[in-house]
């Protein structure tokens, strides 16, 4: 097989890559923000529910978390879900990603002074009002570092989909990779996930630029 027929073959599993990275992006980060919401929230017991689910989700692999939500259901209940993989593959993804940002936005939340949310008080701001206009967009900005970085890794963790048999970009060169006896399909991947991180680090540090208020 020819280099060009490799790359032709690679690039058809590249639109499922963007798919799992994409919709997981559109699911997780607002999920992140309503874990962070009822970890940090004043009722005890839903609190600690909240930390316990996060642990795991944090302590546990990826890849086993993407077998449970895949199989998982048919063995327990004899549901098949698995016909169309993309839907148990972007749960696992999101669920797991919403725990390790819940904490980046937890984090950010809990480093604004409470003398903001006193002095909106003040000025007849209510509790919604506050944090919408005074303390997300100083959140964002204190977050983005961190979460720049979980999306470069979530990038590269697209390639965990071929536990499941998903036909995204690695699990194609892995198959093509076999049938060739060639470690070829392996470096046009690296490449792939290379120049996809590029693009990602690009747009999230003009995201960062935009978002500078002292230049």
């Amino acid at each position: 097989m020819s280099l060009v027929t490799m790359i032709v073959k690679m690039s058809e599993g590249l639109g499922k890559t963007c798919a799992i990275f994409f919709l997981t992006l559109i699911f997780s980060l607002p999920l992140g923000m309503v874990v962070a919401l009822l970890r940090m929230s004043r009722i005890r017991i839903v609190s600690s529910v909240t930390r316990f689910f996060i642990t795991i989700l944090r302590g546990t692999p990826l890849m086993l978390q993407l077998l449970a939500v895949t199989y998982g259901p048919y063995y327990l209940f004899g549901a098949n879900v698995s016909r169309n993989k993309l839907i148990p593959v972007v749960i696992a993804f999101s669920i797991n990603y919403a725990a390790y940002l819940a904490e980046i936005y937890r984090g950010g939340i809990e480093s604004i002074p409470t003398g903001q949310y006193e002095a909106a008080s003040v000025l007849g701001y209510s509790r919604a009002q506050t944090f919408m206009r005074i303390i997300l967009p100083q959140v964002v900005k204190r977050i983005l570092p961190s979460v720049t970085n979980e999306i470069v890794t979530l990038v590269k963790d697209t390639a965990l989909a071929f536990t499941v048999s998903y036909q995204e970009m690695f699990t194609i060169g892995k198959q093509i990779a076999n049938s060739q006896t060639s470690f070829t399909p392996f470096v046009i991947a690296g490449i792939f996930y290379y120049l996809f991180n590029w693009i990602v680090d690009r747009v999230m540090g003009r995201c960062e630029k935009a978002l500078d208020y002292y230049e």
